[in-house]
């Protein structure tokens, strides 16, 4: 684990104990469990691309991505000021060149500094696929990717989101499950294509959203 990832760890303990961040606090299992988790989906982000981590919470998977890709440029969202000021203060001790943001995704996807801006958008176990598509999609350009890290059990996720994937302008991809090095636990990464723009009235508000 090199100096970065060291530090990161450290902050994330540290900061864990004011606001939480993070149930995992053994650091073998953080290194596990966050690090190489959020690394699995590091091959199918093109180079030099310009990315956005929704709902990045502790920063997962943006952190660890930009770490071992320095190429990338990203920005990280989330709506807690707490965790914006975590992530901010990762960014400055680390010198990532991220930028942070405090923001709703279905704000952002109304915010023309966003809206469509993005080559992929990424994220990692915050809502049902169908909900995190309409998060998502609105802030990849058409020929962008959106990649989001979900459990095993993903079928019926994928089946419910088809319709309003559509709808946004996506077409899935296609889904690849892999395995934590050292561990039995699978999980999945999922692509979604940005085939062409987001109709002008999406994403909708957060409680319209969450009716998928």
């Amino acid at each position: 684990m090199n100096e970065k990832f060291s530090a990161y760890m450290a902050l994330l303990l540290e900061w864990n104990t004011k606001i939480n961040l993070t149930a995992i606090t053994e650091p073998s299992e953080i290194v596990t469990k966050h690090f190489h988790d959020s690394l699995m989906c590091a091959d199918s982000i093109p180079r030099g691309a310009n990315c956005v981590d929704v709902g990045t919470g502790a920063g997962f998977p943006g952190i660890p991505l930009k770490i071992e890709r320095q190429d990338i440029s990203l920005t990280l969202m989330d709506a807690l000021g707490k965790r914006v000021s975590f992530l901010r203060e990762v960014n400055a001790r680390l010198s990532l060149g991220v930028s942070c943001v405090r923001i709703r995704a279905e704000d952002a996807g109304k915010d023309a500094q966003y809206r469509e801006k993005f080559d992929v958008a990424l994220s990692r176990a915050v809502s049902r696929l169908a909900v995190l598509a309409e998060y998502c999609l609105p802030l990849v350009k058409p020929g962008g990717v959106m990649l989001a890290m979900k459990g095993q059990q993903v079928e019926d996720e994928l089946k419910s989101a088809e319709g309003i994937i559509e709808t946004l302008g996506g077409k899935v991809g296609g889904v690849r499950l892999y395995t934590l090095p050292g561990t039995d636990i699978t999980h999945s990464l999922v692509t979604i294509h940005k085939i062409s723009s987001t109709p002008c009235q999406y994403p909708r508000s957060s409680k319209k959203i969450s009716k998928l």
